[in-house]
């Protein structure tokens, strides 16, 4: 299983998470990443936190992107955090991107999600952070 792990592609999935009905966004990150030779799962529009957390561990992601314009970021992002810790997959890195106020990106990375892109980040600062991710991970089964 392991080895497994070592010798495949970083896996990413990609969601919109709750009423937002936007994905315009999420749909130029996913592919940007997908261009970079990462596997990318894009869950599609209103999915709940419950239903991310789920596909991202059947998939065996190694990092979760959340794109989210709606303003609920401060309840979506704790909910999807919380969920990987109790099932024991909190090694998945969490990313955000979207419309999020500077003071809640701050308390977001301190709860614990990696990195907030917000509009006009570029591609190549999400392929290196999911890279960072995945590199974290695979030192971890060294």
């Amino acid at each position: 299983m392991e080895q497994e792990l070592k010798d495949r592609k970083i896996r990413v999935l990609m969601a919109k998470v709750g009423l937002d009905g936007h994905d315009v966004g999420v749909k130029v990150v996913a592919r940007g990443l997908a261009d970079a030779g990462m596997e990318v799962i894009y869950t599609g529009l209103r999915q709940t936190p419950e239903a991310i957390v789920s596909v991202a561990i059947q998939e065996d992601v190694d990092a979760i992107g959340i794109s989210i314009l709606s303003g609920a970021h401060m309840v979506f992002f704790p909910e999807v955090l919380r969920l990987l810790k109790e099932k024991n997959a909190d090694d998945i890195g969490v990313l955000g991107g979207g419309v999020i106020p500077v003071e809640d990106m701050a308390e977001l990375k301190n709860i614990g999600v990696r990195e907030i892109f917000p509009a006009g980040s570029s591609i190549k600062s999400a392929v290196d952070c999911v890279k960072s991710i995945y590199a974290e991970r695979q030192a971890k089964l060294a």
